[in-house]
C-alpha cells in the first residue's frame, strides 16, 4: 500500500498526514468499512459538493471535510453504526481513532 503525505489546514493551522488516497468508486464505497486497522483515508472528488457518509461496519474515526484549498470546512468525531453525517468539501479525510491516539 502506497501512502502519500498531504498538507491540510484546521483553523488556519497547517497539518501534515500520511494517507491512502481513494479515487475509484469502489475505494470510496468501502472506505473504512470492515477494516480492523487502516491508515487515514483521503477521498478525492471532482468538485466541491455536499458529501454524506455513514459509519456502518466501521470503527470510530474523525471525519474532516476539506475545501478545494485543503482547508477544513467541518470536523466530526464519528462513532460506529451511525448514519447521516454530511459536510461540504472536495475532499474527505477519514482518520481512524487509533491513528489519533
Amino acid at each position: 500500500m502506497v501512502l502519500e503525505e498531504i498538507t491540510y489546514f484546521i483553523e488556519g493551522k497547517k497539518r501534515n498526514i500520511k494517507v491512502k488516497i481513494c479515487k475509484t468508486p469502489m475505494e470510496k464505497f468501502i472506505g473504512l468499512m470492515f477494516k480492523k486497522s487502516s491508515p487515514p483515508l483521503l477521498f478525492v472528488f471532482n468538485k466541491e459538493k455536499n458529501l454524506k457518509i455513514h459509519s456502518f461496519f466501521c470503527k470510530p474515526f474523525k471525519g474532516v471535510w476539506l475545501d478545494s484549498k485543503m482547508k477544513s470546512t467541518k470536523i466530526i468525531d464519528i462513532k460506529k453504526w451511525k448514519i447521516n453525517f454530511s459536510g461540504r468539501g472536495k475532499y474527505l479525510l477519514e482518520i481512524p481513532k487509533t491513528t489519533i491516539e
